[in-house]
């Protein structure tokens, strides 16, 4: 069989699979994968890229790929789940390991009220049902940096369950194609992160750093119900949104703070699902798409070659843009799951179950923290597109940059120009510049008043929009001026001397015959070269429209 291909065409949930010069076959996504085994099969996937779909051939066969997530967040809270130690994601190695993270003997957990909190509040974002009573488990296996030899987890009776996470996806090229999309969430579950091992290929050794063992994670699993990369993105950005906006996690994917395993399998409609495998540790939405979708590709290539997937574990190798494996799960890991013993179960209350006189501070209201709940990124992209005007993609861009819709929000309050003249401006200039840079918002040199102002002197055709550029580039460069001053200092303010720039375009006309003779002829470049031209004269200070126009009129007389 030809070197097979692939196209994502995921709006649709259909897979089309294709080789080089042979056939091709698709797919519709449905529920879930199977965890039986197989054996491993030769894999003839090649790095190729994605190429353009193909219509379905008479009697070839669909395949639906399946993808379920289970998503690893760091809880915002400046001590850790059992333990009072530090959180501090730049502290040198083993400086914030107290007895407890060090599984000394004798050390007792001592739950952090901050991270129950925090799993309360994602979960009523979620529309999870709260149980309002929780369990705590060990979950037993044994790695260098896990100190204790287990995890605590809550494996039998998470804090919430049954929700939904709704998202958008581009089904088309444009924007204006985008749908809404919801996927179920199983559970969210309370639980300690390991340690970290820093492996040194030069000496043959491993380095454990316990700074993170013990940090509290919330778990949100999430149901089988994607079917491509594309989909697995869109809602891992929006459920970071979320956590962003709840404050209960930062949600800071190049730091680790949230960690994406993805569980993929294939099958035909109709059929018994296939053997999943999973993709563990991935970092960047841009790195999961990636991933779900080579590995989509690599297990349809693998069956149509008569293999087997193998049930295990995988890891992406994002500088060869293919998926390699970990381990495999043949033989089923047992982590002898049992009750935690030194943890009594979780109880929380409502307004109306609170016992009387009980101490504020350790009990835990859900109606209060649901009073508490601020915006979700949703309901705000559409008010920004009510009361703006904007495009929806322009609410979606101002969302996805933290600080950026702050940012946007302060210019529009000290700023007469219009909500889209700001939006570009934000969004292309500003924020571009940001790029260019590697900064955060929070880094700007720029300040929301500062460009305001500049927009202010825009809008009422002080300056041209060439000089506001200018003037904006200077901002960055240097502190200290105000737009107004730099305007006057380099003299950017634009003629408002008629009768000179009436002097100036006659003079141009006189000197630039055949250019007038070509603008007579219809040529509709040889206008922009005028005004080009008095433009230049003017040292960039008389407005492109207006020139055009005492142009126009002088040729027409």
């Amino acid at each position: 069989m030809a070197t097979p291909m692939l196209r994502w065409c995921c709006p649709g949930r259909r897979w089309i699979f294709a080789g080089i010069g042979g056939g091709s076959r698709h797919g519709r996504g449905v529920p879930t994968g199977s965890t039986s085994s197989g054996k491993r099969g030769q894999s003839s996937v090649a790095q190729q890229p994605l190429i353009t779909a193909q219509k379905p051939r008479k009697g070839e066969r669909e395949w639906a790929a399946v993808v379920g997530l289970e998503i690893h967040a760091q809880i915002a809270s400046n001590s850790k789940l059992f333990s009072g130690s530090q959180v501090d994601f730049a502290a040198p190695p083993n400086s914030l390991v107290s007895f407890f993270d060090a599984s000394l003997p004798g050390t007792l957990p001592v739950l952090n009220r901050r991270c129950v909190e925090a799993a309360v509040m994602t979960g009523l974002a979620l529309d999870c049902h709260i149980n309002r009573k929780s369990l705590f488990d060990r979950k037993h296996y044994f790695y260098a940096d896990l100190p204790a030899g287990y995890q605590i987890t809550q494996q039998r009776l998470p804090i919430a369950v049954n929700g939904s996470l709704a998202y958008s996806v581009c089904v088309g090229q444009r924007w204006s194609q985008m749908v809404t999309r919801t996927v179920g969430v199983k559970q969210i579950q309370l639980e300690q992160d390991s340690g970290k091992s820093l492996h040194d290929n030069l000496r043959s050794q491993t380095l454990i750093d316990l700074n993170r063992a013990g940090v509290g994670l919330l778990e949100v699993v999430l149901e089988p119900d994607m079917s491509c990369g594309e989909e697995a993105a869109a809602a891992i950005r929006e459920l970071q949104l979320i956590l962003q906006a709840l404050g209960t996690s930062q949600a800071n994917m190049a730091e680790g703070q949230l960690r994406v395993d993805a569980n993929i399998s294939v099958h035909h409609p109709g059929e018994p699902l296939g053997v999943r495998t999973e993709v563990k540790n991935l970092n960047s939405a841009r790195f999961l798409a990636k991933a779900i979708d080579y590995e989509i590709q690599r297990q349809i290539s693998e069956l149509e070659n008569g293999g087997k997937i193998l049930n295990e574990t995988r890891s992406f190798d994002y500088k060869l843009g293919c998926t390699v494996p970990m381990r495999d799960k043949e033989g089923k890991q047992d982590y002898r799951f049992m009750p935690e013993p030194n943890l009594p179960p979780l109880l929380l209350y409502d307004s109306g179950s609170l016992p009387t006189g009980a101490d504020p501070q350790q009990v835990i209201d859900i109606d209060q923290l649901r009073e508490q709940l601020p915006e979700l990124p949703r309901v705000t992209r559409e008010k920004l597109v009510r009361q703006y005007g904007m495009r929806p993609e322009h609410s979606f861009a101002l969302l996805n940059e933290v600080g950026l819709l702050e940012f946007f929000q302060n210019v529009m309050k000290e700023t007469r120009a219009e909500p889209k003249k700001v939006t570009s401006w934000v969004l292309n200039t500003f924020l571009g510049f940001l790029k260019q840079q590697n900064l955060a918002v929070s880094e700007s040199p720029v300040t929301p008043s500062a460009l305001a102002e500049l927009l202010d002197l825009l809008d009422r055709k002080a300056i041209s929009s060439s000089a506001a550029k200018q003037v904006f580039e200077e901002l960055w460069r240097s502190k200290g001026k105000t737009p107004a001053q730099m305007v006057a200092e380099k003299q950017l303010e634009l003629m408002q001397d008629a009768e000179a720039l009436e002097l100036l375009c006659r003079s141009t006309l006189e000197t630039h015959p055949q250019v007038v003779t070509d603008v007579k002829k219809g040529n509709p470049r040889a206008i922009n070269k005028l005004i080009g031209l008095v433009r230049r004269a003017t040292l960039g200070r008389a407005d492109p429209t207006v020139i055009k126009e005492v142009l126009e009129r002088q040729l027409s007389s």
